[in-house]
């Protein structure tokens, strides 16, 4: 899912800004997000650059006007030294009130103006943010459901909601904390999946004729994880009931060892 260019963060920001895929805010997918704001949740900060020897130098205080101004000298050699260069200048036709070339004796006046006189845009301001790499935002988090069929004995597992994490441990990242950047619906996600085949692949490693559709890697569970939440009328995560990330990560070791045996023990029910 992370293969170079085709990362499933990519296809999934990619089709947000087209917009083909809609963002939410958290797994209750009733408060949405637009492009801009999935853009910054994903983003860091950048440091306005500085230098020591700007303006006043070390003193911070700007230079004093003309104290740098080097006189020309002579360079030894008996050559004079070079003539100041001119300002750049630029002919430019004489207007009117109304915005007309004046003319005199059938002819276009003109006058010489300093080229640095002429409007010119102003440069954009510098960047404040900038986004992380695909490659970076490897941690998602699913939220499914488990319906279990009494007339087939069986355990079945539905795919709700998606959410794009922004792990804790990035450089980028002050707060050290998790962060969630937008979550998305399972169905709206297999809509965009199955429309870029192109793009939304999941490659196998071991069989260059077996990549499959990112859909399909979902559906036959394909990827790798660990159960942090069971739900529950407080609707804390497992670290948070169990007083700590270690006992968390146990926690949900056991738990997942609990749903093997209970789905293997259904053909009693």
């Amino acid at each position: 899912m992370y293969s170079d260019g085709k990362e499933i963060a990519r296809v999934i920001i990619e089709a947000v800004n087209r917009g083909e895929l809609q963002a939410y805010k958290n797994d209750s997918v009733t408060s949405t997000f637009n492009s801009k704001e999935v853009l910054a949740n994903m983003s860091y900060p950048i440091e306005a650059q500085t230098s020591d020897d700007a303006g006043g130098g070390d003193w911070g205080s700007a230079p004093a006007a003309g104290k740098n101004k080097k006189a020309a000298v002579d360079d030894g050699w008996g050559s004079p030294a070079p003539a100041a260069k001119k300002p750049a200048t630029k002919r430019v036709a004489v207007l009117d009130s109304k915005g007309k070339p004046v003319k005199k004796n059938g002819k276009v006046v003109y006058k010489t103006v300093p080229v640095s006189s002429v409007a010119v845009a102003p440069p954009p301001p510098p960047a404040t943010s900038a986004p992380y790499r695909y490659k970076d935002l490897y941690q998602l988090e699913l939220e499914e459901e488990m319906i279990f069929d009494k007339k087939r004995s069986r355990m079945y597992h539905q795919i709700k909601t998606l959410s794009l994490k922004l792990p804790s441990t990035l450089p980028g990242n002050a707060g050290g904390l998790e962060k969630n950047i937008a979550t998305f619906k399972y169905s709206d996600l297999v809509k965009v999946f199955r429309n870029n085949p192109q793009s939304a692949i999941w490659f196998n490693a071991q069989n260059d004729a077996q990549h499959k559709n990112l859909a399909d890697a979902f559906e036959l569970w394909l990827f790798n994880s660990y159960i942090v939440k069971v739900s529950n009328p407080a609707g804390d995560d497992l670290a948070t009931q169990y007083g700590g990330e270690r006992e968390g990560l146990l926690a949900a070791q056991q738990t997942a060892s609990d749903l093997v045996e209970y789905e293997y023990n259904l053909w009693s029910f």
